[in-house]
């Protein structure tokens, strides 16, 4: 039931209703007052708490399921870097307070840049991205602008693996880039002879995710940097897998020039939903100079924003001020929870758990895509054979597990791998968790054989049944209108 079904005309709940005196009223100009009513319900404070608190219970999230959600890193989110990045001194800074009104603030984002440096080896980093898709931009961007600076306009094509994110080639083509697709072979990794084909004068750079989207770690990476960039190109690192390297290799060794590392993944911080999120960039050497701004700097007077007045080469701003600020704050904090070792631990636990699920899995009979490779920090099982013998799909599977208590993994990506479920199951979940999913994933493939047509009619205990998911997408039905008569 909506709240405003709920409503009774003279209910109220003003108790926590802001004071507006005569004096606030008289500040706002006349035509920016409202000349009706605001619509909102009647209602006392009781079915208003009520009310969003019944809705919280309906969420799923990484507070209260097993999340896991492939290539999407849903780790717990540590209360701790909360309670510290929402401390009044942090809320209360204006985002257009004077710098040296900001020392504390500026100090933090100062001390970020390095540790993320450290973390990429990359040789300068800017928070400003507010997103991932956003920080891939910024990524293609800086490559466009060091090619067209160096008057090298031929340069018009990035190659994307078949495996890639869909997000990289169409942030390749909104920078006004042509896409090239290679295919990978079939143990998951880039084909070399296919590569060495798309590469030519034309090439401005490679988009790569590592370890993929397939699950796995590229292990000719060395190979394709020095190929890409013999061949002139650049090479674009796609954070979103960062997890399960932290703290053992880096972008950096690898050959990369640019990376978007994902903060609301790998550093923990709050995330879903369209935001928010943060997706700082770090650049090698040749590519400082385009960063976009501002980034904080450091000299003996203390720190500042570094703009496009002190970096004209710069591709300029992406956000009003400064990237999301309290999801910065909150990935500082946990890194410095974290510290060197701590980081180390994540890529270890993530990666042991990715493995111990993916062979548990294919004990209960569940058909590995790419038997020959052990698990980066995801894996993926394919149901092709199911799909054929037993009508089960993976859609199926995943609607079935909101009925044991867990979300789904992901999906149906990459596409390239029929009936793919795609599972990440991170570095913060215990044993029993694993086994508690292991178990839940045997029994429904356990059902399928008995009867599934069971499984066809899931979820049964969820707040929505099955849904038609098509109709959802493209006719959602979100507006609310007041029955007068």
């Amino acid at each position: 039931m909506l709240i405003f079904e709920k409503s009774r005309v003279g209910r109220s709940a003003i108790a926590q209703a802001p004071i507006i005196t005569d004096d606030h009223q008289n500040n706002i100009p006349k035509h920016l007052q409202r000349s009706s009513e605001l619509g909102l319900p009647d209602v006392s404070e009781l079915d208003a708490v009520r009310h969003y608190t019944q809705l919280s219970q309906k969420n799923f999230s990484i507070e209260t399921n097993f999340y896991p959600l492939g290539s999407c890193t849903m780790k717990y989110n540590p209360k701790a870097c909360n309670t510290l990045a929402m401390q009044d001194e942090f809320l209360s800074r204006h985002p257009l307070a004077h710098v040296s009104l900001s020392q504390g603030y500026l100090a933090c984002m100062y001390h970020l840049q390095e540790i993320l440096q450290a973390v990429t080896n990359m040789k300068g980093v800017s928070l400003t991205p507010m997103a991932g898709a956003q920080g891939e931009f910024s990524g293609v961007a800086m490559i466009k602008a060091y090619h067209d600076d160096r008057q090298d306009h031929a340069r018009q094509e990035i190659i994307v693996p078949d495996a890639a994110h869909g997000t990289n080639p169409a942030t390749a083509i909104m920078c006004g880039y042509r896409v090239k697709e290679i295919k990978t072979d079939q143990d998951g990794n880039v084909d070399l002879d296919a590569l060495r084909a798309a590469l030519g004068p034309q090439t401005a750079g490679i988009m790569l995710t590592n370890p993929s989207t397939l699950g796995v770690f590229e292990t000719t990476i060395k190979q394709i940097a020095e190929m890409v960039h013999e061949a002139g190109g650049l090479l674009y690192y796609d954070g979103a897998n960062l997890n399960a390297i932290l703290g053992k290799t880096n972008p950096g060794i690898m050959g990369f020039d640019v990376i978007h590392m994902n903060l609301h993944k790998t550093f923990s911080t709050p995330h879903g939903g369209g935001g928010p999120g943060s997706g700082a960039i770090g650049v090698s050497e040749r590519l400082i100079p385009y960063m976009p701004t501002p980034y904080v700097g450091k000299d003996e007077n203390g720190y500042f924003f570094i703009g496009k007045d002190k970096a004209p080469k710069s591709i300029g701003r992406l956000s009003a001020f400064a990237g999301n600020a309290g999801v910065n704050l909150r990935a500082y904090i946990y890194a410095l929870l974290l510290g060197r070792e701590g980081m180390k631990r994540i890529a270890e636990f993530a990666t042991l758990n990715a493995n111990y699920l993916m062979k548990k899995l294919k004990d209960k009979g569940f058909n590995l895509a790419f038997k020959n490779r052990r698990a980066s920090h995801e894996f993926i099982i394919t149901l092709k054979k199911q799909a054929k013998e037993l009508g089960l799909l993976a859609s199926d599977l995943a609607k079935g597990l909101l009925d044991k208590g867990m979300h789904a993994p992901t999906v149906y990506f990459p596409l390239l791998v029929s009936e793919c479920l795609l599972i990440e199951p991170t570095e913060t979940e215990s044993k029993q968790t694993l086994d508690a999913f292991i178990e839940a994933m045997g029994e429904i493939l356990q059902q399928a054989h008995d009867d599934i047509e069971v499984l066809k009619q899931a979820p049964y205990t969820t707040p929505v049944r099955r849904v038609d998911e098509a109709k959802a997408v493209k006719q959602p039905d979100i507006v609310w209108q007041a029955d007068n008569s």
